[in-house]
């Protein structure tokens, strides 16, 4: 048996789809497009290690640890070089996670061809009839074949020749003389890049998302600007008025923070990212950069969710609850729910405003604290 690495490339921004949900994070059942795919092949063939190359590994991992994970580059050349880094086998097996379908007999195909070959690819013919428009003249479907993947290349061959500027490993391999190979792959194996590709995923008999709800919970507390002897004119992270859900209710009960202090987007955004297994907002948004000195709170939790989104899920409903001695926020309530409507894109917004009956820090006139609960659900491709 060959020893061969697994390199699925997970880090593009599906930016042709034209959905919240990046392509790689599309949930067949219970697993996104990415982590399905790298099961399917683990059944397929033993592969020495399995290395996916995605834009925030940390997260990625948290589904399965048993892989390898890589940051993604800004071109599909630079993810695969970042890969390639960590590839200490003789044959390197590459794939883009937008081709949902594996045929076992291709990808054996594949296998057994590659020791005399630098790189094996399948591809298939062309069915219509092709027109050059640069050259204004039609050009001859039986000499033509469109490129798939997955491709296999001896690794040192891919590590030795410069990658840049080709859009796969055959391309590249080709230009540097080396021997490739041409295979007949499986039209099922097509590339998803526009919403309508969505629709030929019935095809491949791929289960919908299932439909589970995941629920994050947020806490978060700021003190107030002012103290016994008055501001804290001298600290820092003092802001001059109170922000709560965007809503400005003056400068009387400022908040302290690195940010506007806008203590219910904050624990919103800390809500979200924990129904979706994101981290928290310190991780998402460092304290200790100044790019978030007195960021707009809003604007946070509204890359926030579209982070959220982007990773497969959608808000299904949120309960807030602010607990605040002082102000009162009864006149203010209508007004952060409509900003939280209208950030979310969700109208299963609830907001709740408390005292502590003069009770603890809040009691005391010290801060203000909030706690939120998100309901999430994974996006259904499957309904487009």
């Amino acid at each position: 048996m060959l020893k061969i690495t697994l390199v699925l490339l997970a880090a593009g921004n599906s930016t042709r789809l034209k959905i919240p949900c990046k392509k790689q994070n599309l949930y067949i059942n219970d697993l996104p497009l990415w982590l399905y795919l790298a099961k399917q092949y683990e059944k397929m063939y033993d592969f020495e290690k399995i290395i996916v190359v995605c834009d925030e590994p940390k997260f990625y991992k948290q589904k399965e640890y048993a892989y390898s994970y890589v940051k993604g580059g800004n071109e599909r050349y630079e993810s695969i070089k970042n890969a390639l880094n960590e590839v200490n086998s003789e044959y390197v097996l590459i794939t883009d996670v937008a081709r949902a379908y594996i045929n076992k007999e291709v990808l054996y195909e594949l296998i057994n061809n590659v020791k005399n070959n630098d790189c094996v690819f399948p591809s298939i013919n062309v069915a219509d009839t092709v027109f050059n428009q640069k050259t204004n003249s039609y050009e001859n479907r039986n000499d033509l074949r469109l490129v798939q993947t997955p491709q296999i290349s001896k690794t040192g061959f891919l590590k030795s020749i410069n990658l840049s500027g080709f859009t796969d490993e055959s391309s590249a391999v080709l230009a540097n003389n080396g021997k490739v190979l041409n295979i007949l792959g499986d039209e099922l194996s097509f590339k998803i890049t526009t919403k309508n590709d969505l629709k030929k995923l019935k095809l491949l008999n791929l289960i919908p998302p299932c439909k589970d709800t995941f629920v994050g919970f947020g806490y978060d507390v700021h003190e107030f600007c002012f103290s016994n002897v008055g501001y804290a004119l001298n600290d820092d992270n003092k802001n001059d008025n109170l922000i709560l859900a965007g809503v400005n209710l003056g400068n009387k009960y400022a908040l302290k923070a690195h940010s506007d202090g806008d203590v219910v987007a904050h624990a919103v955004i800390d809500a979200l990212l924990g129904a979706c297994s994101l981290g928290d907002i310190g991780e998402a948004f460092s304290p200790d950069d100044e790019i978030y000195k007195n960021a707009n709170s809003m604007k946070l939790l509204e890359d926030s969710y579209k982070k959220c989104k982007s990773y497969g899920y959608e808000l299904v409903n949120l309960d807030i609850t602010i607990a605040a001695q002082k102000p009162k926020l009864l006149e203010y309530k209508d007004e952060m729910k409509l900003n939280l409507i209208k950030t979310l894109n969700c109208k299963n917004v609830n907001l709740k405003a408390t005292t502590t009956e003069k009770l603890g820090f809040v009691g005391r006139l010290e801060g203000i604290s909030v706690s939120a609960v998100a309901s999430m659900k994974l996006f259904d491709w499957s309904v487009l």
